[in-house]
């Protein structure tokens, strides 16, 4: 299991890139009304046929050339099984790739969320130049940051630069600490 799930996020975000995705949704979504942390990325990626999407489940499968194994995709899925929810991965050849992961939030066994300002900024500046939305829900709304509107804003500078770093770091916190912090 791992620590943190936004470490899963961050997982299948670079399985996403691997698979050439140029657009990848990210939504987190956490409820204590409805009692459920769900993940849920989707991508444009390479995509995979019915055999692959059974194979990547296998913790003793992976495409990584000098790995013995890939465990991000069957830790994720053995994790939300464990804590009372559910896991679904759909692809399709050359179109992409979802991957759902829902969690009983109440679950004793649920890992923390972990830092989900990190895990959106890490996201958006590792991954360029692949477009990403991503979308953070609570009981207290919701927010969203996506590079494409980020980079037509921006102009020639890059998404790296500096500026636009310190920019989307205080964009990021405060929309984040809102929902995080509204009583």
């Amino acid at each position: 299991m791992m620590e943190e799930l936004c470490y899963h996020i961050i997982d299948i975000v670079q399985n996403s890139i691997s698979a050439n995705s140029k657009n990848i949704k990210i939504k987190l979504k956490e409820s204590d009304k409805e009692d459920l942390i769900s993940i849920e990325i989707n991508d444009d990626g390479k995509g995979m046929d019915a055999e692959t999407i059974k194979n990547v489940q296998d913790p003793f499968y992976t495409t990584k050339s000098g790995k013995k194994v890939g465990l991000g995709i069957p830790l994720l899925k053995e994790t939300a099984i464990h804590c009372e929810g559910s896991f679904k991965m759909e692809s399709r050849v050359g179109k992409g790739t979802l991957v759902t992961a829902i969690f009983k939030k109440s679950n004793i066994d649920v890992p923390p969320i972990g830092e989900v300002k990190d895990t959106i900024l890490t996201s958006i500046v590792g991954n360029d130049p692949c477009d990403i939305d991503i979308t953070y829900e609570n009981d207290n709304g919701c927010f969203n940051i996506s590079t494409k509107e980020i980079k037509e804003q921006i102009g020639d500078l890059h998404i790296t630069h500096p500026d636009v770093m310190r920019f989307l770091k205080e964009f990021i916190d405060k929309g984040i600490s809102d929902l995080q912090n509204y009583t």
